[in-house]
């Protein structure tokens, strides 16, 4: 006999799922950049390292087919410089950052137009449908 589930039972379970994934993302990515902050500060890491490999990294994502071209140099040295930040623990630095980068964001936010989709009810499409007539396959209209 198969089982029955409400809605608000599924999305709360999914819901759950993907709490439960997002807390162990940051529990691993603290545990990353707790060892990789031990290396940078023992000196098995350096700034030309951490450059070296985002470059690689590009490169590698551009030989699988994952990505068209490679970013320009300019972006590049930004992401490196990100990770470097995080390496540093320059907490004033990444505030900073992370400001600037919302501001870019909400600009580009604001110069964006997104269309508008109005919703008619249901009574409304029933009224539409009543006064074009019946058809076969419910008499269903989209209107754009």
């Amino acid at each position: 006999m198969p089982m029955q589930i409400g809605l608000d039972e599924l999305l709360s379970m999914l819901l759950a799922r993907v709490d439960g994934m997002a807390l162990e993302s940051e529990n691993q990515k603290s545990r990353f950049n707790i060892m990789f902050r031990i290396l940078y500060k023992k000196g098995l890491i350096s700034d030309q390292d951490v450059l070296d490999s985002v470059r690689e990294e590009h490169r590698i994502l551009k030989a699988l087919g994952l990505i068209e071209e490679l970013p320009p140099a300019e972006a590049l040295e930004s992401a490196a410089k990100g990770l470097l930040l995080w390496l540093k623990g320059d907490a004033t630095a990444i505030k900073k950052t992370m400001d600037e980068y919302e501001k870019r964001v909400s600009e580009a936010m604001a110069k964006q137009q997104k269309p508008k989709i109005d919703v008619a009810p249901a009574a409304v499409l029933n009224q539409l449908d009543r006064l074009g007539g019946t058809q076969q396959g419910g008499g269903k209209k989209l209107i754009l």
